[in-house]
């Protein structure tokens, strides 16, 4: 599997991570998804409508087909449309935003349960995830952090990434955004005289 980021750019976001953890008692994680699901049966359910229409397109047109021809062209258009569709661009282009935003935020959600980042001493974890097929950013912050900081404060950082991710510059928009996210978390949960590292510091990548 082709990995978004190279491992010198994988570095540079462990870096920034741990550059933002010194000055701060929060904890980031990073993950990345190439995609929140495989979307099967939405393109599928396209290619089936589109040649169940295949014979009210031949009627309309006064065409004559034997109708076992029809049966045969309708099985051709459903199979040749469901590989087409299976296309990753034509394939996003498909599915609604509505769900490839809910998708995106399940997902993220269980990052966040599975990274741990709910056990931190303070609940000041916080996820940065990134979703790339569905261009979609999520930031999710623990309990600790948002009894202090409104949820707006992430807007901003969320949509300077999406444009980023847009333009397939996931280290770049990492960084910036674990930086951002840093002056947040810095403001409100400076660091303290004792100050654990208590969660991995490298990017997650799922495939």
């Amino acid at each position: 599997m082709a990995h978004l980021l190279s491992e010198a750019e994988k570095t540079k976001v462990s870096d920034a991570i741990k550059a933002v953890e010194r000055n701060t008692s929060g904890e980031l994680v990073t993950v990345i998804a190439p995609a929140c699901d495989d979307y099967f049966f939405i393109p599928t359910l396209w290619a089936a409508l589109i040649a169940l229409a295949v014979p009210g397109a031949v009627l309309l047109g006064n065409m004559w087909v034997d109708y076992a021809w029809l049966y045969s062209i309708q099985v051709v258009v459903f199979f040749a449309l469901a590989a087409l569709f299976r296309i990753p661009m034509i394939k996003m282009r498909l599915v609604p935003k509505a769900i490839q935003r809910q998708r995106a935020g399940r997902v993220a959600l269980e990052q966040f349960f599975s990274q741990n980042l709910h056990h931190t001493r303070d609940r000041t974890g916080i996820l940065i995830f990134v979703a790339v097929a569905e261009n979609t950013v999520e930031i999710i912050a623990d309990k600790g952090i948002n009894d202090v900081v409104p949820e707006d404060a992430w807007e901003k950082i969320v949509a300077d990434f999406v444009l980023s991710v847009k333009q397939e510059k996931y280290a770049e928009g990492f960084i910036v955004a674990i930086d951002q996210c840093g002056q947040v978390l810095q403001k409100h949960f400076p660091a303290r005289r004792e100050n654990p590292d208590e969660l991995p510091n490298h990017l997650v990548e799922l495939s």
